[in-house]
């Protein structure tokens, strides 16, 4: 577990899973680049003053009795191979698992699903569109590939887009919202975009 990336730490979250009390934890690194994104600082790899994975289990061992759950979020949560063992260790402490993730790594997901009680699943555009949110050629299957993994699973799960409408007109929220129907997701969350928080000059993707 060493070599797992933390990047931060949300130590009381109502909000990060709805109708929980969790702990957040932010792994550093996200394969995908949109415009909209309000954790930028999470997408290298690498970053400085990371938290140690000693020193998270240890607050966590502190709070049991007292939180409901531990959300993992990012950056990309699945782009760090150590994911699942990190869920086993800290369903271990007795904690509830929740997960954020927009599903670049279907095989990855399909590992970690099996120690996940609650899934948060952001999906982009329409799939085929993804490209222009993302940067990431391909992006859009991958994703595609992921949710059906999900859905198959039939963990509780929210599905949830950002709509931000330099992205995403409402033709192509319709266009969306008719995929997910044809997949099996009954509920569709819409967030509004907001721009506090984002990257001052904002990448523009083709």
């Amino acid at each position: 577990m060493a070599d797992i990336r933390l990047g931060g730490l949300q130590r009381l979250s109502s909000c990060d899973w709805p109708g929980e009390l969790v702990a957040t934890l932010f792994l550093q690194g996200c394969s995908w680049n949109c415009p909209y994104c309000h954790n930028p600082h999470l997408i290298p790899a690498q970053a400085a003053g990371m938290l140690s994975w000693d020193e998270v289990l240890a607050f966590l061992a502190a709070r049991r009795g007292l939180l409901d759950g531990v959300v993992f979020s990012g950056g990309e949560p699945t782009l760090q191979r150590e994911l699942p063992e990190a869920m086993k260790a800290v369903r271990g402490l007795g904690f509830k698992i929740g997960l954020h993730t927009a599903g670049p790594y279907p095989t990855r997901l399909a590992a970690a699903l099996p120690f996940c009680d609650w899934v948060g699943f952001d999906v982009k555009a329409p799939f085929a569109e993804y490209r222009r949110v993302t940067g990431v050629p391909g992006s859009g299957e991958r994703a595609r590939r992921s949710l059906a993994l999900l859905l198959a699973s039939g963990l509780a799960c929210q599905v949830r887009t950002t709509v931000d409408p330099s992205l995403l007109d409402a033709a192509a929220v319709a266009r969306m919202g008719a995929e997910l129907l044809a997949l099996g997701v009954t509920r569709h969350v819409l967030q509004e975009f907001r721009l506090a928080g984002t990257r001052p000059e904002r990448p523009v993707h083709g």
